[in-house]
């Protein structure tokens, strides 16, 4: 896993899409596998599932499925680390300029950020909550959801679920 350190995944993103995933960073196992959110025990996938996104629940390798439900997942920062409290504030600014440009690119109608303080430093927006934000993002309405990492304690898999069944009752 320590090889994977400071790599880079591809993004799952199409034009067009009704929900454009933000992670913070892909972490070691995702940056090992090629797929975003794919460490055993992240609830990313369990709490797509539970909100009514997906069908069925999905495995990371089958994240390229998502363009064709409309959904796509790309990152704050690029860069692979073993926890996101490793990158910088400098990198969460760049990489919120960065996903600003391909909002404008690739027009999702929502973007979701998975992860409320990589969101208030990205953004400058010190004191954003869950939910909608009252800004869009290159035309994009903005949404924030809780970081699905099992360090994330504080949200239980049917929290999460409910979380994400929020925000796709408002993106379709």
């Amino acid at each position: 896993m320590a090889a994977a350190a400071d790599r880079t995944i591809p993004d799952v993103l199409a034009p067009g899409l009704a929900v454009l995933f933000v992670g913070i960073n892909p972490g070691l196992w995702s940056a090992a596998t090629g797929w975003h959110f794919a460490r055993p025990g992240n609830r990313f996938w369990p709490a797509l599932h539970r909100g009514g996104f997906t069908p069925r629940l999905l495995h990371p390798s089958e994240q390229d499925e998502l363009p064709a439900l409309g959904l796509g997942i790309t990152n704050m920062a690029a860069r692979a680390s073993a926890r996101a409290d490793e990158l910088s504030a400098e990198e969460l600014l760049d990489g919120a300029a960065i996903l600003t440009d391909k909002v404008a690119r690739y027009r999702p109608r929502w973007v979701a950020v998975v992860g409320v303080t990589a969101y208030r430093i990205g953004f400058q927006r010190p004191k954003a909550t869950f939910g909608p934000q009252p800004e869009a993002l290159a035309g994009a309405r903005l949404w924030v959801l809780p970081n699905p990492s099992g360090l994330n304690a504080h949200f239980t898999p049917v929290t999460l679920g409910l979380a994400f069944a929020e925000l796709r009752v408002a993106a379709f």
